[in-house]
């Protein structure tokens, strides 16, 4: 069973943070979700419009503070779930030990990856963030739930 998930995109203020506090508000709380980057904006807030848009979701993503994915959160995690495939190979290299539990957050969407929308307009954070609820969506079923 998959308990405990690791989702990962590059600053960990964007996606990742999503992804994280949209699979929280929706899993039972026997599961744990955390999010990290490949290159952290280490202890940095979740990006404003990122932060705007969950909480038009009722979602409250404010306690966010950026982390940088390692050794420890790799092995942490039962299932980690990135946002494009080039952090499937960073990963990959990172962790090679790691690479059976690193999926694509949008594996059962054709294996699309979700545009970084960092320092871009309110609609390509809007877009990230339907394609972050797809996947986890898919990935939520495929878990059972």
């Amino acid at each position: 069973m998959f308990n405990k998930i690791l989702v990962v995109c590059v600053g960990n203020i964007c996606r990742s943070p999503v992804g994280e506090y949209l699979l929280q508000d929706k899993l039972p709380s026997s599961f744990e979700v955390r999010s990290a980057g490949l290159g952290a904006l280490v202890d940095k807030p979740m990006d404003p419009t990122s932060l705007e848009l969950l909480n038009e979701l009722g979602i409250d993503g404010s306690a966010h503070r950026a982390q940088q994915i390692d050794g420890t959160l790799i092995a942490w995690a039962d299932l980690i779930l990135v946002m494009e495939k080039g952090h499937l190979e960073a990963l990959a290299v990172k962790a090679p030990q790691a690479r059976g539990k690193i999926h694509l957050l949008m594996k059962w969407e054709d294996d699309k990856d979700i545009p970084d929308p960092y320092k871009q307009s309110r609609e390509a954070f809007q877009h990230a963030i339907t394609l972050i609820e797809l996947g986890s969506s898919s990935w939520l079923k495929k878990l059972g739930i």
